[in-house]
């Protein structure tokens, strides 16, 4: 398995991983010994950002023997997905577009124009869940940081991407049908 193939799940597991330690009395600030390999992990040509977020976050919380950076961490995730979309509403093409071409090479303009609203919807999501992540950082418990980091987020992110997706799919049916249609009349 390449060591790219551990980040996610590392990731995804931080936030329950830091609840286990708050179960069982254990420090809260060890956490940050699981986001030192993440930065390691994520320290690709893509991914930079995260990993120099993991490895400040993560020394941080090893030195000051504080939790708090590591519960800052899904923040720094939210905040640099949000920049990383929305520099492709000005570095064209958009982020959704490029994901969009990997299937299709040839999109028309209408399917460019829905990545363009799709990216920005993205946007607005990881926005919004930073904001709730960087509150549950800051003012909530252990238990519902892990609750909205380790579960809720990741659900609503699943159920925006499988939206959109069944959105999709729908233009594009109804796309080929006029398309079809346009083939029939001429």
């Amino acid at each position: 398995m390449k060591s790219g193939a551990w980040t996610a799940p590392l990731a995804l597991l931080l936030p329950a991983l830091f609840w286990l330690c708050h179960a069982q009395g254990w420090p809260l600030w060890i956490g940050g010994a699981l986001l030192l390999p993440l930065a390691i992990l994520q320290g690709r040509r893509h991914a930079w950002t995260l990993a120099l977020a993991a490895a400040v976050l993560g020394a941080w919380a090893l030195l000051a023997r504080s939790d708090m950076p590591v519960r800052l961490y899904p923040v720094a995730i939210s905040f640099t997905m949000l920049f990383v979309f929305g520099v492709t509403l000005w570095r064209t093409p958009t982020m959704i577009e490029r994901f969009a071409r990997l299937r299709r090479p040839e999109l028309p303009p209408e399917a460019v124009a829905h990545c363009r609203r799709v990216t920005i919807a993205w946007c607005v999501f990881f926005c919004l869940n930073g904001t709730v992540a960087l509150w549950t950082a800051v003012a909530a418990s252990e238990r519902v940081w892990a609750l909205y980091n380790g579960g809720i987020s990741y659900g609503l992110m699943g159920l925006m991407f499988a939206g959109e997706w069944l959105l999709r799919q729908r233009l594009i049916r109804r796309n080929e049908a006029m398309q079809d249609a346009g083939k029939t009349h001429a």
